[in-house]
């Protein structure tokens, strides 16, 4: 949990780059990634080297030579803020020409698992720190947060991924992180699931599902096939934005995923069209009202769901990437649920006939403010290819913990671990009236309104009678009222003569 002092420290920092001239929310996470990485690497080093001296032994690929030593953390951090700025900006003749940042960027080309996950991803990485006492602010300030422990270094991380305020543009909807863990959490992650997101953004899915595990089932640890499964197979994403997709590996590797499977392409496009039958959990909130290169559109997907809508086309995906028996969890704008087009209908029908759907849970509008004022909802469905849907559970969630407006201050009332509660123990909802918040809905019916998911559809809803008195006494009531202002104005005439 992020703790005051760390809360009060990264926001000096961020404040700290926007006075020093830096002022797109993603640059500064990405630049403060950056020199995070750069901790990381020296702090990775100097474990190497305290084991090598125990043992007597080289350290087996070093991130630093001897030339390199300058290039170090705890050698930088100590410089004045000139001679710091020039090794990140000037070449070292005396280094093989590298500076402290492009060293850093060679390290992923080399392959170094010792860097981790993030270094793969600096293809196109850009220092953009414009000045010496800019930098030289923010490396001390960085190098004073206590990061030893993997929950600190996460919870700083997500904290740090909650400050953007861009997000929003080409359909990038940051998800709350409290309905990232309901859906986690409803899913329950196994031990040997393998878990993708087709369209990862900072890998808040795959984060909450490692928590999840973490939390819930810290002895599958023990087992050291399942710890190589955890840190090298259980976590897929998948995004084409180089920049969030450096962000998603330094998230995942400061929640203590080492080497997560990340893919760096559009998943709709035919360079994903290899992907199939291959996970057995997807928890996605793939973007949706963003732009589309059609003609892009992997062809097997257009097969499934002709149309141009993004949202319609990851149903499509996510049932070619889950293997049978798999499981889904994703959230969908509500047009999804009732859109009365050709490919809306097709996309439920498949869903609803040819896999098991298991749940709709219909969200509030105001879940993505300040972002968005989109009406969202949770499928819930496991792929069969054969049918299997009897009765579909739907949940009327009113609130989530935080009010609706803008300011999504927190509020007492929150359906979420009701949710979790009741999805996990369906069997007992068969009782339960169409006036209540949840109820069962069964596929004949569902199919009898053209598969329309809308919970509006099947909700009952209880008028509350009103009495009113009839016509006569209501006239009876006006004439009283009437002789009674007559009277006092013959009262007030009176008075007056």
């Amino acid at each position: 949990m992020v703790t005051g002092e760390l809360k009060s420290q990264v926001d000096k920092i961020w404040e700290t780059f926007w006075t020093g001239g830096i002022s797109n929310p993603l640059t500064v996470i990405e630049q403060f990634t950056f020199l995070l990485f750069l901790r990381r690497l020296d702090e990775n080093q100097l474990l190497a080297e305290r084991k090598a001296n125990m043992l007597s032994t080289p350290i087996k690929s070093p991130l630093y030579t001897p030339e390199q030593e300058r290039f170090r953390w705890h050698s930088f951090v100590n410089k004045d803020p000139e001679t710091m700025f020039d090794l990140f900006t000037k070449p070292q003749v005396d280094a093989d020409n590298l500076t402290v940042f492009e060293h850093m960027k060679q390290l992923g080309e080399q392959n170094n698992k010792q860097a981790g996950v993030f270094a793969h991803y600096m293809k196109g990485a850009t220092f953009m720190i414009p000045t010496p006492k800019l930098l030289d602010q923010v490396v001390q300030m960085i190098a004073k947060i206590q990061m030893e422990d993997r929950d600190t270094k996460g919870d700083l991380y997500e904290y740090l991924l909650s400050k953007i305020a861009t997000a929003g543009t080409n359909g990038q909807f940051r998800t709350p992180r409290h309905i990232i863990k309901m859906m986690v959490e409803m899913m329950q992650p196994t031990q040997e699931d393998t878990i993708c997101d087709p369209a990862c953004g900072t890998a808040g899915f795959l984060v909450a599902a490692g928590e999840y595990v973490h939390e819930h089932h810290p002895d599958w640890f023990h087992d050291a096939s399942f710890a190589a499964h955890y840190n090298k197979d259980m976590f897929t994403g998948i995004e084409f934005d180089a920049t969030m997709l450096r962000i998603a590996a330094m998230n995942l590797q400061l929640h203590g995923i080492d080497h997560p499977q990340l893919i760096a392409r559009d998943a709709l496009s035919e360079a994903n069209a290899d992907s199939r039958d291959q996970f057995s959990l997807i928890l996605a909130n793939p973007p949706f009202k963003g732009s589309l290169d059609y003609d892009g559109v992997e062809s097997s997907l257009l097969t499934t769901v002709k149309t141009k809508k993004t949202e319609l086309l990851f149903l499509g995906l996510i049932l070619r990437m889950l293997k049978v028996g798999g499981r889904c969890a994703v959230i969908v704008p509500d047009g999804v649920l009732f859109g009365s087009s050709n490919a809306h209908v097709q996309i439920r029908k498949t869903i609803i006939a040819n896999h098991k759907l298991e749940a709709v849970i219909s969200m509030p509008s105001g879940v993505f403010k300040p972002y968005a004022g989109v009406s969202t909802a949770v499928l819930v469905f496991t792929k069969t290819n054969h049918g299997g849907t009897d009765n579909v559970w739907f949940y009327d969630m009113q609130a989530d913990g935080y009010s609706l407006d803008d300011k999504r201050s927190p509020i007492k009332e929150d359906d979420t671990k009701d949710i979790i509660a009741r999805y996990q123990n369906r069997q007992n909802e068969t009782n339960r009236s169409r006036t209540e918040q949840s109820f069962l809905v069964p596929l004949s019916e569902i199919e009898q309104n053209n598969w329309d998911l809308s919970i509006n559809r099947y909700k009952q809803v209880v008028y509350e009678q009103v009495q009113h008195d009839s016509p006569a006494e209501i006239i009876a009531e006006i004439e009283r009222l009437d002789a009674e202002r007559a009277q006092a104005l013959a009262v007030l005439k009176g008075l007056l003569a």
